[in-house]
């Protein structure tokens, strides 16, 4: 392990996430919810999405914006629709609350969606899919976030980062998950780039000016770029629209408009849509789910990586040890934030 990281045992870590979060305000589901999420990540080596995200979580409520003690209100659409109002809270309860509906309305439709409006979203997109696809349901979930993005022959952030999730169920093994960002890189590997004083990869970002850069700060008051040019920006447009007017919520241009300089975490909508197989194929439903697998099969035999085999490979490893990596400048500022509100209540 790199001098840069340390180990922390997983209950140690979800302790203080429950005690970081519950001190600043947020209610006991909230807290839940959120240190589920970045343990999670944080287990899976998932570094930008792990331990780090509670601090962005405290800034929400130092700065004004979440409503700590928010609780979702699910509104039954549609037979094939249902929507949660987060109320301006985080997101992740919101998707609690309606993953159980989404899920028996997938099994009764065929396929069904779930909108969640109105709140402030800070983790992947793999955890949602991923508990979809625990339940034998195919999933796919999009959304945007701040404007931080340049279309593709452009200079000035239009876009979100724009993440893009799929899920398919595997009977006896870890779903096949992907979950990329349609930005050339993650919001959150930029800001780590930025703690740690490291360079960013060729062609993520531009300047100011609309020149490259790889310096993380220049790329903050520039735009970061799209992967693959004009497709990964006609992917950010799509899922503007997607997670934008579709259900009635903002686009990262909004969002970033709503955030007005308090450069806390994006506040907007998400679109998540579930597939039953069985409702598809009846009866054939196992036999045509086994023809993934040679799907799979014929890719990892030729040598090739599948999707999130590192994370659960990651996560397997630290659930057998108890303990996982975290990077020590992340786990310093958290236990210094814990050690000062342990002096403000003696």
């Amino acid at each position: 392990m790199s001098d840069d990281f340390e180990t922390i045992a997983i209950d140690e870590a979800r302790a203080l996430g429950e005690g970081l979060l519950s001190a600043a305000g947020y209610s006991k589901d909230h807290a839940r919810t959120i240190t589920d999420c970045v343990v999670r990540a944080q287990m899976d080596e998932c570094h930008s999405h792990g331990l780090y995200r509670l601090i962005s979580c405290l800034e929400l409520i130092e700065r004004g914006k979440v409503d700590p003690a928010a609780t979702p209100v699910v509104e039954d659409r549609a037979p094939a629709i249902v929507r949660v109002d987060a109320r301006r809270g985080v997101s992740l309860s919101a998707f609690e609350a309606g993953l159980p509906v989404i899920a028996e309305k997938a099994r009764h439709c065929g396929l069904a969606a779930l909108a969640i409006n109105n709140c402030f979203h800070f983790s992947a997109l793999w955890p949602e899919v991923e508990r979809i696809a625990d339940q034998g349901l195919v999933a796919i979930a999009v959304t945007v976030s701040h404007a931080w993005v340049a279309p593709a022959g452009g200079s000035r952030p239009v876009f979100g980062t724009n993440p893009f999730a799929f899920a398919w169920p595997r009977p006896g093994k870890h779903p096949f998950v992907f979950d990329f960002a349609t930005s050339a890189i993650a919001r959150g590997d930029i800001e780590l780039h930025r703690r740690m004083k490291t360079p960013l990869p060729e062609g993520t970002a531009i300047n100011a000016d609309g020149k490259p850069t790889t310096d993380p700060d220049k790329a903050v008051d520039g735009a970061m770029l799209t992967f693959g040019a004009h497709k990964g920006s006609a992917l950010s447009t799509m899922i503007e629209l997607l997670a934008g007017p579709l259900i009635g919520d903002l686009t990262s241009a909004e969002s970033m408009a709503f955030d007005d300089g308090a450069k806390v975490t994006p506040f907007h909508g998400e679109l998540i849509i579930a597939l039953d197989p069985a409702s598809f194929m009846g009866q054939a439903a196992r036999d045509n789910l086994k023809r993934g697998e040679t799907l799979f099969d014929a890719i990892e035999g030729q040598g090739a990586r599948l999707p999130s085999a590192r994370r659960y490979r990651a996560r397997a490893r630290n659930t057998r040890a108890g303990v996982m990596p975290v990077r020590k400048n992340v786990l310093d500022e958290l236990r210094l934030r814990a050690a000062k509100h342990q002096n403000k209540t003696i």
